[in-house]
């Protein structure tokens, strides 16, 4: 009877090295690599003339990334595949490269590398926690993350058909880059957006909202989003990539709060990376569990069942929940 084939310890080299992948990536996106290549400097020399590199880096960068399908390469000469044309050349509207600057701070790493521990515990040590109050880098997250934010701003835009909402109040919870909020002033200009996050975060908003010309209807109100009062009257509330930093107790808490600042049927909006029940598929939203775990107390990504029962928990019905071009889900709830 033959043996079936042995098995092949690929996967468990290319975990092991997964950290060469993203030093790649970063530090071609550093060089404006894919940039220069879409441009024509699509050689050795020509790119590491236009990037101010050593031609030897270069080159074996560059033949690195074709091996992990980041370029290509034909007869010594480089050329961008469609998802790096799209997504990591400065040429593209869809270009995500600054994403890199937040998703590898060295603060974001270093939980990682605690991870064992983490394990252990059940929690991030103090040191590590991403929510600690006025962590700055959520700075850097709303300077950074803008690119990637913007198709769910649009497709919230879109699933609340806020063009045609007339006078609308809205309460942008944990606000960041500003873009949900500043998304629906641009497209109803009778929307007044009252942006909640730390002072500094609140600023990096104010010169979004500046830059996309709806400034004198975004009001900051900075503070602890589970200390500050809210007001009341509003008829949105954005709550969006909040909720997996904690706890199912303390989200359905923190929903009943926001509740509170709706009028009757007013309309709250919550973003997440939703997991399906079985918690390993799809993958991003799966896996998204673990950033939580490595860095938040208490953090997960939460499944749509159970986001539905914080909703309702706090009040809330009509649940309803949107797919988007992104790993995220929009769920959409009224205040009863």
């Amino acid at each position: 009877m033959s043996q079936p084939p042995m098995p092949s310890p690929e996967l468990v080299f290319d975990t092991i090295w997964a950290y060469q992948r993203s030093a790649a990536l970063k530090s071609a996106i550093d060089l404006n690599l894919f940039t220069a290549i879409g441009e024509g400097a699509d050689t050795t020399s020509t790119a590491a003339a236009r990037c101010g590199a050593s031609e030897r880096g270069i080159r074996i960068l560059c033949d690195y990334l074709t091996t992990i399908g980041l370029l290509a390469k034909a007869d010594g000469r480089y050329q961008l595949t469609p998802t790096t044309a799209m997504f990591l050349s400065q040429q593209s509207p869809a270009y995500l490269g600054s994403i890199a600057n937040f998703l590898m701070m060295p603060g974001l790493k270093t939980n990682f590398d605690n991870l064992t521990e983490t394990v252990r515990n059940g929690h991030v040590a103090d040191s590590g926690n991403t929510v600690a109050p006025e962590n700055p880098i959520w700075v850097e997250f709303a300077r950074a993350m803008v690119p990637m934010m913007m198709p769910a701003a649009v497709g919230i835009a879109e699933i609340l058909d806020i063009a045609s909402a007339g006078p609308t109040r809205v309460l942008d919870i944990a606000a960041g880059h500003g873009m949900f909020g500043i998304t629906l002033a641009q497209r109803n200009p009778q929307v007044e957006v009252t942006a909640v996050d730390w002072a500094p975060v609140l600023g990096v908003a104010q010169e979004h909202a500046r830059a996309a010309g709806v400034d004198g209807r975004l009001y900051p109100h900075p503070g602890d989003a589970f200390a500050v009062e809210f007001g009341s009257g509003f008829d949105i509330a954005l709550v969006t990539n909040f909720l997996h930093h904690f706890d199912h107790a303390t989200c359905t808490a923190f929903l009943a709060k926001v509740r509170a600042a709706l009028k009757p049927g007013g309309r709250v909006v919550v973003l997440e990376m939703v997991p399906n029940a079985d918690r390993v598929t799809p993958p991003i939203a799966a896996g998204f569990s673990l950033t939580m775990l490595a860095g938040t107390p208490a953090g997960d990504a939460y499944t749509l069942d159970e986001l539905r029962d914080q909703l309702e928990g706090a009040g809330f019905g009509g649940v309803t929940a949107h797919s988007l071009p992104t790993p995220e889900m929009v769920i959409v709830a009224k205040a009863e």
